[in-house]
């Protein structure tokens, strides 16, 4: 992947805000779409995949039809902050399939996660026996979510 970053238009916007709203669109349709044929289109697409702007394509799947509609957010606060200790932490963390993200946070705490499970009984059982027993974790505080007002993995990068 390419490392630097490449200047962007009006055609590659548009095909970012096209592929984030319908990312299985045809090549032929995405070009009809932005307003150019489809030799100079595919070659934008390929070009934002390697810059890495594209990183993949995905199933947007609804959490909640899954039954995983109980979210929490979680602060952690770790009792050793060497770069060791948040290694072995980032590693422990990324194998537990409920946190659905993680962030190291500059703040009054360590971490904030966002864990996805089917309610509260299960949030306390992943709490308890996952997050509570990663590395170097001294304390915890949770947040439940009463309503997603909005989620959004990248709207109009316009």
């Amino acid at each position: 992947m390419q490392t630097e970053k490449i200047e962007l238009d009006r055609f590659d916007h548009a095909i970012l805000n096209e592929l984030a709203s319908e990312a299985r669109i045809s090549v032929t349709e995405l070009a009809k779409r932005i307003g150019l044929s489809k030799s100079p289109t595919q070659a934008r697409l390929r070009r934002l995949e390697v810059a890495g702007i594209i990183k993949g394509y995905r199933a947007m799947l609804d959490p909640v039809q899954l039954g995983l509609n109980h979210v929490a957010f979680v602060e952690v606060r770790l009792h050793d902050t060497t770069e060791a200790s948040l290694r072995a932490f980032n590693a422990a963390v990324s194998t537990i399939h409920e946190i659905e993200q993680c962030h190291l946070i500059a703040g009054s705490f360590d971490y904030l996660l966002k864990v996805r499970t089917s309610d509260i009984t299960s949030y306390r059982q992943v709490l308890g026996e996952k997050i509570s027993s990663l590395p170097c974790v001294a304390h915890t505080s949770t947040f439940v979510v009463m309503e997603a007002v909005k989620e959004s993995i990248l709207g109009d990068v316009n």
